[in-house]
């Protein structure tokens, strides 16, 4: 099960309603088995229709363990570009749909299984 800090999720939410009708796009970093930092890539997109990020970009840390994203329609579920992506970097993924609150956030698998999640 993954374990996300309470602040975070409540950032995450605000990080979303901010960039509102765009979608955000971030990593998450994980620290003694809970995720509670998100990281920007220095090299990203933000659009109405999808988000682009460069993981190459990021510093070298094996304490990112996965992305987090918003969907400005009220759907968490991954697109197929989202399961592509997924397949490709890290094990945790967070989708966040409008309106962008906590019970809108779904967490995805690498292979795209939804992950039970506890806020910490």
């Amino acid at each position: 099960m993954l374990r996300i800090d309470r602040e975070l999720i409540e950032f995450i939410c605000q990080t979303a309603k901010n960039m509102h009708p765009d979608e955000f796009a971030s990593f998450l970093r994980e620290e003694k088995g809970v995720i509670k930092e998100i990281i920007f890539s220095p090299v990203a997109f933000f659009g109405k229709t999808g988000s682009i990020i460069d993981w190459n970009s990021l510093p070298l840390d094996r304490n990112i363990k996965g992305t987090v994203h918003s969907h400005p329609i009220p759907d968490s579920s991954p697109s197929k570009e989202d399961l592509y992506f997924f397949s490709k970097f890290g094990k945790y993924h967070g989708i966040i749909a409008f309106p962008y609150l906590p019970e809108t956030l779904v967490f995805y698998s690498s292979t795209g299984e939804i992950l039970r999640h506890e806020i910490i």
